[in-house]
């Protein structure tokens, strides 16, 4: 079993930054490909962006390119999510998620993942 725990989230305005952190409660935190998604009022849950075990290998949506990074510190058994440049359109409950992986690649599909946090929350003001 896999616990995820999310912090970071709150209120910027545009053209501001937040970083997201999750740490995982797991034995072997580099066997596990992480994500984060997000959602917003309304609308279904969406990828941001997800790394492979190793780091080394990342996806992003189409949106987030150039304004967040995705990184992990498998010491630390924790995922990052730096986001930039933030625009109102950002404002979602943030997700982060894990599953296990047995190649050191990416997953871009929220079904692929088995293991959700609860979320936090970015509101994002104009």
């Amino acid at each position: 079993q896999v616990q995820l725990v999310e912090s970071g989230g709150g209120l910027v305005q545009a053209g501001g930054s937040l970083r997201l952190s999750c740490v995982a409660s797991v034995r072997i935190f580099s066997n596990y490909a992480m994500g984060w998604f997000r959602q917003a009022p309304g609308k279904e849950r969406e990828v941001a962006a997800t790394i492979s075990t190793s780091g080394d290998h990342t996806y992003y949506a189409d949106s987030m390119k150039g304004r967040f990074t995705i990184s992990r510190d498998n010491a630390k058994n924790t995922v990052f999510l730096q986001m930039d440049s933030l625009k109102p359109e950002d404002t979602a409950v943030y997700y982060c998620a894990a599953t296990r992986s047995y190649y050191d690649s990416v997953h871009y599909s929220r079904a692929e993942y088995d293991y959700w946090g609860q979320g936090t929350q970015v509101t994002v003001s104009s």
